[in-house]
This record gives C-alpha cells, structure tokens and sequence, in this order.
C-alpha cells in the first residue's frame, strides 16, 4: 500500500509545480509570478488545501509566454496582456471557423506582425546603441 501512495505523489508533482519550482524554471523571483497573478487573469495556479500555489504545465507555458512578451519583445504588462487576450480569442474563433482558410491567413497575418515587431524592437535597440556612442564623443 506505501508503494501507491508514493507512486500517487510522485504522479502529482509531475503535474504541479510549486512556485519556486515555477521561480528556477523560469528564472523569475516568486514575488514577480505573484504579481503577474493579479495583472494576467489567464494564469490561474490552483491552490493547495493548504493554500500553496500548484502551477499546472500550462501556467509555466504561460508565465514563459508573458516573461517573453515583457522582457524579450518589450511590450508593457497591459499591452501583453491586450496581446494574450486577443490570441485566445483568436485561437477560439479559428477553432470555431473550423477548417476555413481564415485561420491560415490569421496565421500568417499574426507572424508578419510579431516579424515587423521584432525588427522594430531591433533597430530601436541599434538607434540607442548608435545614440550613446555619438554621445560619448
């Protein structure tokens, strides 16, 4: 019977994770996965009966989507947040569409514009670079 037990728990932290878990898998500080709890209404951990957070492997998925969106492409927590609001909505209309060429070229129109935002976001972090040498001089 012990051996159900442990083979019960370990079943469950595969499934779950614990916030620092989450923290080094992420490299984030807890207190900022706490914080994008109340500014992102997708990540939802669940809580245990003893009130620790459980992040499921799509909360992780998440807190690496919003860590990339705020730190990689320089978009600001409400406009992140505006960003995953309307890929879920648009994941759930193409679902909806079904197999109709919308979804294709929503696809397509989508990586133009994360293409052209990362350039952007490129030649502004050239121009600063460029900026600061003309200043030194």
């Amino acid at each position: 019977m012990p051996s159900t037990a442990t083979a019960t728990q370990t079943t469950i932290e595969k499934d779950f994770y614990r916030i620092g878990e989450v923290s080094r898998l992420t490299a984030l500080k807890p207190f900022v996965l706490r914080y994008w709890e109340t500014e992102f209404p997708m990540l939802e951990p669940v809580k245990s009966p003893s009130g620790h957070r459980l992040y499921r492997q799509e909360d992780v998925e998440m807190v690496l989507r919003i860590k990339r969106l705020l730190y990689d492409e320089g978009f600001t927590i409400a406009g992140a947040r505006r960003h995953l609001r309307e890929q879920n909505d648009d994941g759930e209309s193409s679902a909806a569409a079904g197999a109709g060429g919308s979804s294709n070229s929503n696809a397509a129109e989508g990586a133009a514009q994360l293409l052209s935002r990362k350039m952007l976001l490129d030649l502004r972090d050239t121009l600063r670079a460029f900026l600061t040498l003309l200043e030194r001089k």
